[in-house]
């Protein structure tokens, strides 16, 4: 009777009725195990375009439903889940992984049942995120196109765009009646957005280009080889979808955010929304998952700003410069040396180099760690349509399914605001060992309930992140001592971020406050510290994430060698760190600690 149990459990035909099913068929963890599996695999049911990203075909020619009424049943259906879990298990007769599961599960639905409560405090639509760039990007780089079934889901989401498109203007409405809108300088760059989208063919009948959707659907449907009359309907359907679903889709929401534009004010701070004070200390909390306060962080914040500069000041001598600090800044942002030609050589260049430095901190992963990620990572410029208002880069995790691998995208949109001073810091940070190490494991562990491998803590994952830039330090990387000032320029800029989120959402800094202080404090461009700033005023608490979630990584991993001594190594430590997902420091804390009484094993 239990080894048919077992092997009807390992066939998931048991989860409808689990956890309801008695002890006797599967232990108290393997229950758990199954619910929590169940449950994930639900709410990705329930989301078309998080099954694309994880290189699922499923709701293939379907978008996510954005209303207000989605929200709320998705917040019925994580307090049932909560309920059910609570109910469900006997926490003490859970194994010590299946506990943190537990825990960890019961933290993520308690953190998204409070948010609720602030659902409309995120902007519908800014300069950086919503629908005007969001539909473009992910039909280029997740919609695949391998058979024709799939480019007949393609044209189907372009049909599908209108509801997108009025579910946003819906978001938008309601947002800007509570009093919630962005600043002032969101919306020119939003509206030019929308107009750069919306060029070439077939929006623009004179036009000799494709616009971008266009071109990547010809691009892709010429891979599969169709007959010409199949893919000339392919493409036909695709434009029309274009010219009568999607361009008046996005006219209609660049109606709507033209008309709010008369509303807006230049006030930043979230402190202007209803209970804005509450949903800041909220989002701190849920960004650094601690209990700093704004006062804690902004302190933090000038102590470390004040280190870093000291450091600076030692570098400035092995560049050879007898200068003060600012002196030092000026000459490293106007050395024409530190830029690479701002063309299409130059661009070309910059990505040949971060590829030369990923491969090369790759080929030396072993002296550190035990486990290295099986997906493979692409260094990728940011589409010219999105980088003028893009951040300088980011990473995008691999497909769950192996079909896609892991991006670091870099934005070359103007060589002048990337120099090679940061090349080194900012490839370890997104890629390797940073952003696509970390995320990579994570979803290749094994023996962890799925939502564990997805799991998302951003103090942890930028924190991760920035700690990597260091450990490459301690690795023996940057040996040129302007790639050593590079990596402190990140670390000082996230120290400075502290500063000035918590100035612009509890001080009640203006823009142009918090960009004075940039200017004043780091040796970026004006122009790359207004769009440091315009970028924290659109997503509050965020900026927070890695100088606290680095602080603790650092912490922890002295506590374990100052009590482990000479058993310490480095390798496990981060297999610790690295092989239980993204967790709340607090709980990577309590791992940390049990691993070091274990005895560093």
């Amino acid at each position: 009777m239990i080894a048919w149990t077992q092997r009807l459990l390992r066939l998931g035909l048991l989860a409808a009725v689990l956890p309801s099913m008695p002890a006797l068929a599967a232990s108290e963890s393997e229950r758990l195990n199954i619910f929590l599996d169940r449950v994930h695999d639900a709410a990705v049911a329930r989301w078309p375009e998080w099954q694309t990203r994880m290189g699922l075909k499923t709701n293939y020619d379907r978008w996510n439903d954005r209303s207000d009424a989605k929200a709320v049943k998705e917040h019925e259906i994580t307090i049932r889940d909560l309920q059910r879990l609570r109910h469900g298990f006997d926490y003490n007769k859970l194994t010590p992984s299946a506990k943190l599961s537990y825990r960890l599960y019961e933290r993520l639905a308690e953190m998204r049942i409070n948010r609720f409560p602030f659902r409309h405090h995120r902007y519908a639509v800014s300069h950086l995120s919503g629908p005007h760039k969001h539909i473009a990007s992910f039909l280029m780089n997740r919609h695949r196109i391998d058979e024709p079934a799939d480019a007949h889901a393609y044209i189907a989401r372009l049909r599908g765009v209108p509801q997108v498109m009025d579910q946003t203007v819906a978001r938008l409405t309601l947002r800007a009646k509570m009093g919630i809108l962005p600043p002032r300088f969101v919306f020119p760059k939003v509206l030019a957005d929308i107009d750069g989208f919306l060029t070439g063919m077939p929006f623009e009948t004179t036009s000799d280009e494709d616009t971008l959707i266009l071109g990547d659907f010809r691009k892709k449907l010429a891979k599969l080889g169709l007959p010409k009359s199949a893919a000339a309907a392919l493409l036909q359907q695709c434009r029309a979808a274009l010219t009568t679903a999607v361009k008046p889709a996005f006219l209609r929401l660049r109606q709507a955010m033209a008309a709010l534009q008369q509303q807006a004010t230049e006030d930043a701070g979230a402190w202007k929304f209803p209970d804005g004070a509450k949903f800041y200390e909220f989002a701190l909390r849920s960004t650094t998952t601690t209990e700093m306060t704004p006062d804690e962080i902004h302190a933090y914040g000038v102590t470390e700003v004040a280190r870093i500069h000291d450091e600076m000041r030692k570098i400035s001598k092995a560049l050879g410069f007898k200068g003060n600090l600012r002196a030092l800044f000026d000459f490293v942002r106007h050395d024409p040396s530190n830029y690479y030609p701002n063309d299409q050589i130059g661009r070309a260049a910059y990505l040949a180099d971060s590829r030369a430095i990923i491969a090369e901190m790759r080929s030396d992963l072993g002296r550190a760690f035990a486990v290295r990620p099986k997906a493979a990572l692409v260094v990728k410029r940011i589409e010219p349509y999105r980088e003028k208002t893009a951040a300088i880069a980011f990473y995008r995790s691999p497909a769950a399914h192996g079909n896609r691998p892991g991006m670091y995208y870099v934005n070359l949109n103007d060589m002048r605001l990337m120099p090679k001073s940061h090349l080194e810091a900012l490839a370890y940070h997104e890629g390797i060992p940073g952003h696509h190490m970390q995320i990579a494991i994570a979803q290749e562990l094994d023996g962890l309930p799925k939502f564990r491998k997805f799991a998302r803590s951003t103090a942890y994952l930028e924190g991760w992140a920035l700690y990597a830039e260091r450990l490459a330090k301690e690795m023996g990387f940057y040996r040129a001592p302007l790639s050593d000032f590079g990596r402190l320029a990140w670390e000082l800029l996230c120290a400075a971020r502290l500063v000035v989120d918590t100035g612009l959402y509890h001080k009640r800094w203006t823009r142009e406050q918090a960009i004075d202080y940039l200017d004043k404090t780091l040796p970026d461009s004006h122009a790359v510290n207004v769009k440091a700033i315009e970028r924290y005023i659109v997503w509050p608490s965020q900026a927070t994430a890695y100088k606290i979630g680095m602080r603790e990584i650092l912490a922890l991993r002295a506590m374990a060698r100052k009590r482990l001594g000479k058993d310490f190594k480095l390798r496990d430590f981060h297999r610790v760190v690295l092989g239980n997902g993204a967790l709340p420091l607090d709980l990577l804390g309590e791992v940390v600690e049990q691993w070091v009484e274990a005895g560093g094993g």
